[in-house]
């Protein structure tokens, strides 16, 4: 029993699910969640190296867009659990944001709070764990200049219970002030708070500005991190995608799962609750059902989920590191299912044909701002 109480709830679940020995099956798992944590890459031109996949912190502490609008103990601890089992799994990027949980949101704990919170639990029994945050900084139209800027980052380092955090974005694009978000960005670097700079729902024209005005001050701007998944390609269409990678900066793909309706959990007789059932209708998903009857497809050959393919997809792309959000562990296991393997350059583009069929759904206005 001590034994088994050592061994990672990753490699526990994932040997449970073959034949065979059941001591090499761990062994195996272990070997490829060994390769997952040293297999990084760097963020854009900074020297950062974060893993090829990251977890998003949106839904931890939030009442407002997930949860079905309350948050208790149970769902703490289950947030919880998927924060261990990434960092067991080899997955050490963990991206949230000052406004997600936030204090504006009824009975809502801010998810900083718990990430750091979460981090710091995880130190007491593996000193020597490396995790490496990403957060955001809120562009509020009452908030000018490059102070405000960094303001807002000591706060978000004083809800996290860090000195500094690796990666600092700007959240959306400004209604103005732009360029003191900019400077803000450069000064937290020089200070020595953030280790790398990016920027969030930048469009192509925003994205070559900022990496500029920051190249004059020669740090490099590491990310822009964007809506991008198989059926909502707008990074492709709008140049994002083509800036990010003539420019050498990296794409972090938020909402990589489509928020959970490309998993294929959700029909049209069983659409996603909340607001997400207001994007993700019975008659949008009637027509994704061709889709995700190929992706399953797929997936069985490779004995993977929908999941699984779907973030293998966004990875082959290159230059992108999807952030799908975990609510639990088992959640959370199979994002790590995702990496290690690859799908062929037909598969690929099949699925892309594919999903061009299916008319896309409005993304976050500020894209456009």
């Amino acid at each position: 029993m001590a034994m088994a109480m050592n061994v990672s709830p990753c490699f526990c679940v994932a040997s449970n699910r073959r034949s065979g020995n059941r001591v090499r099956a761990v062994a195996s798992e272990d070997l490829v969640f060994s390769k997952i944590k040293d297999d990084k890459v760097k963020l854009g031109g900074s020297d950062l190296e974060v893993t090829r996949l990251g977890i998003g912190a949106w839904s931890w502490g939030d009442t407002s867009y997930w949860n079905n609008f309350e948050w208790d103990d149970r769902k703490m601890k289950a947030a919880k659990a998927a924060f261990d089992t990434s960092v067991d799994c080899g997955i050490t990027f963990f991206d949230t944001a000052e406004v997600y949980g936030s204090r504006f949101s009824f009975g809502a704990i801010n998810s900083e709070t718990l990430l750091g919170r979460f981090i710091k639990e995880r130190k007491v029994k593996d000193p020597e764990v490396e995790v490496a945050v990403a957060t955001k900084y809120a562009a509020l139209p009452w908030r000018l200049g490059r102070q405000s800027v960094l303001t807002a980052l000591k706060d978000s380092l004083n809800r996290l219970g860090l000195s500094s955090v690796e990666l600092y974005q700007l959240h959306w694009p400004g209604i103005w002030g732009n360029e003191g978000y900019i400077d803000g960005l450069g000064d937290a670097v020089e200070q020595g708070l953030v280790k790398a700079v990016g920027v969030s729902n930048y469009s192509a024209s925003r994205l070559r500005d900022a990496y500029e005005k920051l190249k004059k001050r020669g740090i490099p701007l590491a990310s822009n991190q964007v809506n991008y998944s198989l059926i909502y390609r707008a990074p492709e269409e709008n140049g994002v995608k083509a800036a990010c990678d003539e420019l050498g900066v990296t794409l972090i793909a938020y909402s990589p799962i489509a928020q959970g309706v490309l998993t294929g959990k959700y029909t049209p007789e069983n659409p996603p609750t909340g607001p997400r059932g207001q994007i993700y209708t019975p008659e949008f998903l009637t027509k994704l059902q061709p889709l995700l009857n190929r992706i399953k497809e797929m997936g069985e050959n490779y004995s993977k989920t929908n999941t699984q393919v779907v973030l293998n997809w966004l990875v082959a792309q290159e230059n992108v590191i999807p952030i799908p959000g975990a609510k639990n562990a088992q959640q959370a296991e199979e994002f790590a299912g995702a990496l290690g393997w690859r799908l062929t350059s037909e598969e690929i583009d099949e699925l892309r044909s594919l999903a061009m069929e299916i008319k896309p759904v409005t993304g976050f206005p500020v894209e456009k701002l």
